[in-house]
């Protein structure tokens, strides 16, 4: 097969989707490897560790969009990729398609076989694929809230873990999966005071276990929240419905009750946000202020740690991308109904309900596709 690696082109996106010890491998198994020039560049491979590792560099993203079988990336295609997609291509990186309508539509009227990292899923429900990057930014959550704290960028002017003699900050967690449990692990590492809101009685039980003493739990519903945001410094958003549409917690006007000068980091935002004032920003211009609260809702939060976030990345795809590669996608997800799950869309028919549900389009199963 011919795996494809083009260069990321969303804002401030450093990451890649494929290392040189992938290619490696994926050469020594009888495939070729295309990879556009300096797509490593940002997260530290250059071309020449490519080419050592067995890979053809091309000087354009359409070359590598033209021959590939299969393209991997790291982030959804943006509007100059959606005609260079194509029917009988597989299309294998994340796409959280819930957040964005017309990512969905046209990567239908494509025809290509449209493959979501954020969909894979293992019996126990992890989501294996999502799971290293969702604790980057977790971890990226409180580091940014910190720094928007601080009073020359426009914050309340605290410092997290406060001093001896003075509070520390509050910080309230929406969601107790993984986002959540990392962003709860460095706040309370800073020595701020955490609170972390779930609708799971078992996952709260399980993180006042594993938690130290400045976190707490509390079960999350429609008074809870607003009375914890009211206390908030920091409010991070980091709940999660997969492969759809996240749910709205806060809605605009419950900011009236927080502080001036707190600071939001929705990390929900790339499927949709659960703070109704939540909308993309990028790492150029990462925050907006809505009723004197900074709002930081960057979309790509771990492309700002491309070195850590490739490896910790392609550590978990590159797997499924072997599977894919050697067996090619029908074979491959026929043998594992995990990696089945990541099929979101193939030769034009929506096969993740989800998604259909939240434009209210088609949805046909998978099984019913394969047969």
């Amino acid at each position: 097969m011919i795996v494809g690696v083009p260069k990321e082109i969303k804002a401030d996106e450093n990451r890649v989707a494929l290392v040189p010890a992938g290619v490696e491998a994926l050469v020594a198994n009888g495939h070729e490897v295309i990879v556009e020039s300096s797509a490593g560049l940002g997260s530290g491979f250059p071309d020449e560790s490519y080419t050592t590792a067995g890979a053809t560099i091309l000087g354009s993203a359409d070359d590598v969009w033209a021959d590939a079988e299969m393209v991997v990336k790291v982030k959804e295609p943006i509007e100059p990729e959606y005609p260079r997609m194509r029917a009988e291509q597989v299309v294998f990186t994340y796409f959280h398609f819930a957040a964005d309508e017309r990512l969905t539509r046209e990567t239908l009227d494509s025809g290509c076989t449209a493959i979501a990292y954020e969909t894979v899923e293992l019996p126990s429900g992890e989501l294996p694929l999502l799971t290293p990057m969702s604790e980057v930014a977790g971890r990226m959550a409180v580091q940014e809230g910190a720094k928007y704290l601080e009073k020359t960028v426009g914050g309340y002017g605290i410092l997290l873990g406060g001093v001896p003699g003075v509070l520390p900050a509050e910080v309230v967690i929406l969601g107790g999966g993984v986002v959540g449990t990392n962003a709860a692990t460095i706040a309370a590492g800073f020595g701020a005071h955490v609170t972390i809101l779930d609708v799971s009685l078992p996952r709260l039980r399980y993180l006042a276990e594993v938690m130290p003493a400045n976190v707490d739990t509390l079960y999350s519903n429609r008074h809870t929240i607003l009375e914890q945001i009211s206390r908030a410094d920091v409010l991070v958003g980091a709940v999660l419905v997969t492969g759809g549409k996240a749910p709205m917690l806060v809605l605009e006007d419950d900011l009236e009750v927080m502080k001036d000068g707190s600071v939001i980091v929705d990390v929900a935002v790339d499927q949709g946000g659960c703070v109704e004032s939540a909308r993309p920003t990028t790492h150029n211009d990462p925050t907006y202020t809505v009723h004197g609260v900074i709002h930081y809702c960057v979309a790509n939060m771990p492309g700002a740690v491309p070195r850590t976030s490739t490896l910790a990345l392609t550590n978990a795809t590159f797997p499924y991308l072997m599977r894919l590669a050697d067996s090619g996608w029908e074979a491959a997800c026929r043998a594992d109904p995990n990696l089945a799950l990541g099929v979101n869309a193939v030769g034009g028919e929506l096969t993740y309900e989800a998604v259909a549900n939240a434009f209210e389009l088609e949805y046909t199963p998978l099984d019913q596709v394969l047969a």
